[in-house]
C-alpha cells in the first residue's frame, strides 16, 4: 500500500483541489461524494477545511515525502498528483476520489479523521464498516433542453434577499451577506451562478446555486431553497430552471442534484423541473458496538 500525502486547506489554497475535482466530474451526475461546487459553497465558511490527498511518490521528487496519517504543508499541494479530496461535513467524511485511486490505502490514511462522532463517510468505503440503507440520498439528474423560467441572476445588491431566502428556508441557517461575499470571493466564485426568484410584488421567493463543472461536464445545485411565505407557487421550480440554463449556456452537459429520500417536497420539486432519478447513494457507517 503506497503511502500518501494529506494537505490541510485553508480557504484561499483550494485551488488545486478545486482543479482535481473538475477533472474527475463527468458528464453526467457525478458518483462520487464531492463535486467542485460542494467545496464552492463550504467555502462560505471562514474556519472551512479541505483535505487533498496526494501521490506521495509525485511529491517526492520535488520535496519532503509525507507518509500515511501525516499532513504535508499546504503549499506542497500543487507539486504532486492528486488523487482524492474530502472535508468533514459535521460527522460525515466526504471524499471524491480519482478514478484509479487506492481506496484502500485513502480509507486507512483517513483514520484519525474518522475519530469517535465522525462515524460515517460518503464516497469512501471504510473496511469493515457497513452501508446505510435506512438514509440514502437521491440523485437526481436535468438534460439541457428549452428553459421558461421567472428567475434573475443574483447580483451585489440582491445578496441580502438572497441570504434572506436561505434563512428562511432551513432552519437554524445563520448565512448572511458576509458568507455570500466570502464565497463569491473564494477560488470557487468563478464556478457559481445563482438566480432569485421574486413575487410579483417584489418580495424574494426562492434561490438556487449552481455550480460548473467544467465544458461537457455535470454542474450542481447546491443549495437550493425557498421561503416557506411563499411555497406552492412555483417559485422553487424557477429558481432551479433558471440556474440550470445558466450552467447549460457556460457548457454544462448535464445537472446533478442530490436530496434525502425522506425529503418528499424537494424530490417532487425536481422532478417538476424535469429532473430524472438516476440512482441512490448510501454513506458507509461506523458499526454499533455491542
Amino acid at each position: 500500500m503506497a503511502p500518501l500525502a494529506r494537505h490541510r486547506l485553508s480557504p484561499a489554497d483550494t485551488g488545486p483541489a478545486l482543479r482535481a475535482l473538475r477533472a474527475w466530474t463527468p458528464p453526467d451526475a457525478p458518483s462520487g461524494s464531492l463535486h467542485p461546487g460542494d467545496v464552492g459553497w463550504l467555502l462560505r465558511l471562514d474556519d472551512a477545511t479541505v483535505y487533498l490527498w496526494t501521490d506521495a511518490r509525485a511529491s517526492a521528487r520535488t520535496g519532503p515525502r509525507a507518509s500515511s496519517h501525516a499532513e504535508a504543508r499546504s503549499g506542497d499541494a500543487a507539486k504532486a498528483a492528486p488523487v482524492a479530496v474530502g472535508f468533514l461535513d459535521g460527522p460525515v467524511l466526504r471524499v471524491t476520489a480519482a478514478p484509479d485511486a487506492d481506496l484502500g490505502a485513502l480509507a486507512a490514511d483517513a483514520e484519525d479523521l474518522l475519530v469517535p462522532g465522525n462515524d460515517a463517510t460518503d464516497g469512501l468505503p471504510v473496511p469493515g464498516w457497513e452501508p446505510d440503507e435506512e438514509e440514502p440520498w437521491l440523485v437526481f439528474s436535468w438534460t439541457p433542453g428549452p428553459v421558461a423560467s421567472r428567475a434573475a441572476q443574483v447580483t451585489g445588491s440582491d445578496a441580502a434577499d438572497r441570504a434572506l431566502v436561505h434563512r428562511a428556508a432551513f432552519a437554524g441557517s445563520t448565512f448572511s451577506v458576509d458568507h455570500w461575499r466570502r464565497m463569491k470571493e473564494s477560488p470557487a466564485a468563478h464556478l457559481a451562478v445563482e438566480t432569485l426568484v421574486r413575487t410579483p410584488a417584489g418580495d424574494p421567493a426562492a434561490a438556487a446555486t449552481g455550480w460548473f463543472g467544467g465544458t461537457g461536464r455535470c454542474g450542481l445545485l447546491e443549495p437550493v431553497g425557498t421561503h416557506p411565505d411563499h411555497r406552492g407557487h412555483g417559485y422553487g421550480r424557477d429558481a432551479v430552471r433558471g440556474a440550470c440554463a445558466a450552467l447549460a449556456d457556460r457548457g454544462a452537459s448535464a445537472v446533478a442534484v442530490l436530496t434525502p429520500a425522506g425529503n418528499e417536497a424537494a424530490a417532487a420539486l425536481y422532478r417538476s423541473a424535469g429532473f430524472t432519478l438516476v440512482r441512490e447513494n448510501h454513506d458507509w457507517t461506523r458499526p454499533e458496538r455491542v
